[in-house]
């Protein structure tokens, strides 16, 4: 059996090596490494793939969602509400731009943020909410979007693990995840889904006003060199990134594919088991992309089970560990833990098992076997 990883980019890579090393070469062979005709191309494939008038490559993904911020013109004080259990970029970037963030509790079943714990929070100072798309489910965003509406809050998507992923509308319309809002960011980390070899990022809008306010950000503030109108970041997707992306983006429907079959696999092998709670995927999953398989271990030893598996050569990890309102830099007196049931119950029972789009058959089996053999 190939050895297991927890994302496996070489064999990956060894697909498509061609095809990338053709596209990188077209960027040596002209030297345009800052915003030349493939970091064009990647902005108009995407604008295409995911149906949203304005694509603004950036340098990564928290850039991204700090850039995204500064475009909609938020000040100082400024309450911006999101999800505890997140990784730390999401809250990192609120609290650089000195705005006020305000963490609240997620849902039990999908582990994205609360419709109520939303609506809770909201404050007069409340200007904006940023749902996060968790482990490549794409949150409620209808819900989310009504409270923005009746509050008059924007909405910034954190789509950094969910690209791809549709949001489902009660009338049966779709969105893809990330475009729904006023903005979404997304990050291209080479562990993405779609991911390229360094860092990347994008911000993305149907706002004709705000995508002109963002390109001018991302670049210090210029739309005419050594003209800075607004004040800004050197924050760009350089073009050997853009090739790399190029290479891959018509792919990503399959790589999303490849990772929901992966994830029937294994739900299938742990259905029923009175000690695991596994994804929901249903018959046609297009609502999840899963960047991360994440399963809840209930009544049982999650640490025990945890390095179980790393003695047997599985890699495994627990995203997240520790909330967000228990960070040191984040603490405020203004949290309880009463306040985030569901999170703090989440940081002891999750466990995420190896996920990406070159898992096997083989591979599969002795993971679920090795996980059912420790919870017997």
């Amino acid at each position: 059996m190939k050895k297991i990883q927890m994302v496996d980019l070489k064999s990956q890579y060894d697909k498509i090596k061609d095809l990338v090393n053709t596209s990188i070469q077209d960027v040596l062979d002209t030297n345009t490494y800052i915003n030349g005709p493939q970091v064009h191309q990647f902005q108009k494939s995407l604008e295409e793939y995911l149906g949203v008038k304005h694509v603004i490559p950036c340098a990564n993904g928290t850039d991204a969602l700090q850039i995204a911020m500064m475009g909609l013109d938020l000040k100082p004080g400024d309450e911006v509400i999101t999800a505890d259990f997140t990784f730390a970029a999401t809250v990192e970037v609120i609290a650089l731009l000195q705005l006020t963030p305000v963490l609240v509790d997620v849902d039990i079943y999908n582990m994205n943020i609360s419709i109520e714990g939303i609506k809770r929070a909201i404050t007069p100072k409340t200007k904006a909410i940023v749902p996060v798309h968790l482990f490549g489910r794409a949150a409620n965003m209808e819900a989310i979007m009504a409270v923005a509406k009746e509050y008059n809050l924007y909405v910034i998507e954190d789509n950094a693990q969910a690209i791809g992923a549709n949001c489902k509308f009660l009338d049966g319309t779709k969105k893809k995840a990330g475009t729904i809002g006023h903005v979404g960011s997304t990050s291209f980390f080479p562990s993405k889904n779609l991911g390229c070899y360094g860092d990347g990022g994008a911000i993305f809008t149907d706002d004709d006003a705000l995508a002109h306010k963002l390109r001018g950000i991302v670049n210090h503030g210029m739309y005419e060199r050594y003209h800075h109108d607004v004040v800004g970041v050197n924050s760009r997707l350089d073009s050997i990134q853009a090739a790399v992306l190029n290479a891959k983006l018509p792919l990503l429907d399959e790589y999303s594919k490849a990772r929901q079959d992966a994830a029937r696999k294994y739900s299938i092998a742990f259905e029923g088991h009175k000690n695991i709670i596994a994804p929901n995927i249903c018959a046609i999953c297009d609502c999840h992309v899963f960047h991360q398989y994440t399963l809840r271990i209930i009544d049982a030893d999650r640490n025990g089970l945890m390095q179980h598996l790393l003695d047997k050569g599985i890699p495994c990890a627990i995203y997240y560990p520790i909330p967000l309102h228990s960070q040191k830099a984040y603490l405020d007196s203004r949290y309880k833990e009463e306040d985030f049931p569901v999170t703090n119950q989440l940081v002891k029972e999750v466990l995420s098992l190896p996920m990406h789009t070159e898992l096997d058959e083989e591979q599969i089996k002795f993971i679920t076997d090795s996980v059912l053999e420790f919870l017997k």
